[in-house]
């Protein structure tokens, strides 16, 4: 059997699957700020009452920065207090099986290139499109991390000189594609419409512009507000952007989206794919499909299993 171990920084989740990534049990509990000490007799506490028998190898999904040749957490924005955190050492030395790490991106690649939307592709690229943007590659069959695992880092791409923040930058892939981005644009064109002296159908004061949530927007689109649809129509032309550049440097057979995307497809897509034909490569885009994300909420727990079973096949 195999264990996952989820490292969030509001929440830890512990699992144990068969070699199908097939869940048998599951463990959750609070995050304890700013004290790894603590959160990791949690996670070992959860294990020992999950396991039965021993254990094929365990596999770790967090937030980077990491490094997963050497198995170190090293001071990930989201837990404060793991500095240099040695993950792979001491589950190794608890439980006396394999242990692997890596980005939660790259965890969910590997979750849905072997039991998701991914599947039977050897060239695959997974892309988180929720409270941020981030990437996970699968090149020639192998999950590739790059030189200091931060390849896939798309949403620092800058995409437009100016425009909503992500990533620390102003016109990023995640200012304009992940949840705090949309909200972003929701406030800005909200504001110029009500300085225009516009009616917005679902929002009709700044207080409540500052409050709206790309959720805030997606419902009132989907119920036909113009504006709403002007705003995801927006966010889905930087998408085709994005993916236009995926597609001409990588040439995936398929780009796997999860998040926002698999809950807003309808929202995002027809302006997505007619920018996304325009910017790239005829024959890379011809050979390319883009699918919505198959785990759902499942992804985190079988995620941080499919590290695991990837570590202990590649052994």
């Amino acid at each position: 059997m195999y264990i996952g171990v989820d490292i969030g920084g509001t929440k830890c989740a512990v699992t144990i699957a068969d070699k199908d990534a097939v869940i048998k049990g599951k463990i959750r509990f609070d995050t304890i700020p700013e004290n790894p000490s603590a959160n990791i007799d949690n996670i070992q506490e959860a294990i020992n009452k999950l396991k039965k028998g021993a254990i094929t190898a365990i596999g770790v999904s967090c937030g980077g920065p990491l490094n997963s040749k050497k198995g170190i957490i090293m001071s990930p924005p989201n837990l404060p207090g793991w500095d240099y955190i040695h993950i792979v050492d001491i589950m190794q030395k608890e439980f006396n099986a394999p242990a692997f790490l890596q980005n939660d991106a790259n965890a969910c690649a590997l979750a849905e290139w072997k039991f998701g939307a991914g599947r039977g592709c050897q060239n695959m690229v997974f892309l988180t499109f929720g409270s941020g943007m981030g990437a996970g590659l699968i090149l020639d069959g192998r999950l590739y991390s790059g030189a200091s695992d931060m390849a896939g880092e798309l949403g620092h791409v800058r995409m437009a000189d100016e425009g909503p923040v992500g990533y620390g930058k102003a016109g990023s892939f995640e200012g304009f594609c992940s949840g705090g981005g949309i909200a972003q644009i929701a406030y800005n064109t909200v504001l110029e419409k009500i300085q225009r002296g516009e009616r917005v159908g679902f929002c009709n004061d700044l207080p409540s512009a500052r409050a709206l949530s790309a959720k805030d927007v997606a419902i009132a689109a989907e119920n036909g507000d113009e504006t709403a649809i002007e705003i995801y129509n927006k966010c889905g032309q930087y998408l085709g952007k994005g993916l236009a550049i995926l597609v001409d440097i990588l040439n995936p057979e398929r780009i796997v989206i999860g998040g926002i995307f698999t809950r807003s497809r309808n929202l995002l897509w027809s302006s997505a794919s007619e920018v996304l034909k325009k910017e790239s490569l005829r024959f890379a885009y011809e050979c390319c499909e883009v699918v919505p994300a198959a785990l759902g909420e499942e992804i985190g727990d079988v995620a941080a299993i499919s590290v695991g079973i990837n570590g202990y096949e590649e052994k």
